[in-house]
Order: structure tokens, then sequence, then C-alpha cells
């Protein structure tokens, strides 16, 4: 805050937040440290680039006014965005009862030994998106460290991953196993039917060889069909 004798103004420095080609603006404040009437005026260096409103006012005992300065848009950037704009802020005591309609031009020159307060004001611009800062922990051209969501994430990851090519593999085997099952099933049905169909074969022909006297060629056949009976329920037996 700068301090004189008629008024108090904040900030002293004006701080653009810059851009190409969108206006920009900032205020300051200024305040009546008198018991008396003061008027002020506010100018710059180049009012082509700028607009103050108010750019005068009347300030009464103790009061404030806020000032904003407006800078038109600007095509190219300043050389090291350096500025050399300035404003100068005048300040004069005034008759008891004046109003701002009052305050003229005249009423700020050096004339009849009249007090005049200056005060000159820098401009400086700001850029107008910086920059976020750095997370805490990390270090330029190495990634932040992983949280603890983000571990956690990963492990369910994977151990979902792990789960669901366990469940592949068992349902893959458990399809092999139903269909060896369903292979030996049909194997063992097929040789119980054969084995029915002999046992009758063979009732037909003990029958038959009870009925005539020449046993002899019937007694071949039946110890050929006996021994291949044989031989087919060892073969089921050993299968299951």
């Amino acid at each position: 805050m700068t301090t004189g004798d008629l008024v108090n103004i904040h900030p002293t420095e004006l701080k653009f937040p810059f851009e190409l080609k969108k206006q920009s603006s900032c205020s300051m404040q200024l305040t009546n440290k008198t018991s008396k009437y003061v008027a002020f005026k506010v100018k710059t260096t180049n009012p082509r680039k700028y607009s103050v409103r108010p750019n005068t006012g009347l300030l009464l005992p103790g009061d404030s006014s806020d000032v904003t300065v407006t800078m038109q848009a600007m095509r190219e950037a300043p050389q090291d965005m350096q500025c050399k704009d300035k404003f100068l802020v005048l300040s004069v005591i005034v008759s008891d009862g004046t109003t701002s309609k009052e305050v003229v031009a005249e009423l700020f020159n050096k004339e009849g030994g009249k007090v005049i307060e200056e005060f000159k004001l820098r401009v400086a611009y700001i850029p107008a998106n910086p920059p976020s800062p750095v997370p805490e922990g990390s270090e330029e051209g190495n990634s932040p460290r992983p949280s603890l969501n983000d571990i956690a994430s990963q492990t369910t990851s994977s151990v979902f991953d792990d789960l669901s090519r366990t469940l592949d593999e068992t349902n893959e085997k458990s399809s092999e196993a139903w269909s060896m099952i369903s292979i030996l099933t049909e194997e063992k049905t097929s040789a119980i039917q054969q084995t029915l169909k002999l046992r009758q074969e063979l009732e037909v022909l003990k029958k038959e060889s009870s009925k005539k006297q020449s046993s002899g060629g019937y007694s071949l056949v039946l110890m050929l069909l006996v021994g291949l009976l044989g031989c087919i329920i060892g073969y089921i037996l050993n299968r299951t």
C-alpha cells in the first residue's frame, strides 16, 4: 500500500493477466485518509491501450473508491514480457460540499499554490494460466509414485486375470473329461448289447444241440462261441 498525505493506494503495481487477443483487467483502491473532501484523477502514458473507470472521482472523508483498469487485447506478446507503461494518480483537497460533477481537469492544475499529490504505478504482465505445481515426491524426468489406490487396482486386475485364466483351463479340461466318459459309456453299452446277442445265440445253439444227436459238429461251434464270449467279457471288465 502506498501512503501519502491525502490518499492510500493499493496495490502499488498494476498486474494484468496476459493472453494474446484477449482483454485483461485489474483494479486498485483509493482511500481518503483525511477529514477533507479529496478529488482524484488517474492518467496513463498509453491512453489508447487502457481504459480507466472511473478516471476521476470524489472521496469523502475516510471514503474509498475502486478503480478498474482494462487493457485492450494485444496481437503480439511484448519482448521478455516487460511493460514500460505507467499510471499516475493525482489527488487534491477540494471544498467541502463539492460534487462529482465538479471534479474537472482544471482542479489538478498546479496554480495558486495548490498542493497536488502524485503517485506513479508500474505495470506488469503475469501468465493468464500459470502451470500447475509439481506433485510432492516427484522429480523432473520422473513420474510420481503410484498411490495406494493405483496399486490396489493393479493387484485386483491381476488376480482377476489369473482367476479367469484358471477357470478357462478348468472348463476345457472338464469338457475333455466329459467327452471321454461319453465315449466309454457308448462303447460299454455297445459291448453289453453284443454280449446279450451272443448269449441269445448261445441259448439257441444249446437248444438245437440237445435236439440233435450229432453233437460232435455242434460241440466245436459251441466251444468257439464260449471262448469268444469269454474274450468279450474280459475286454469289457478291463475297460471299465
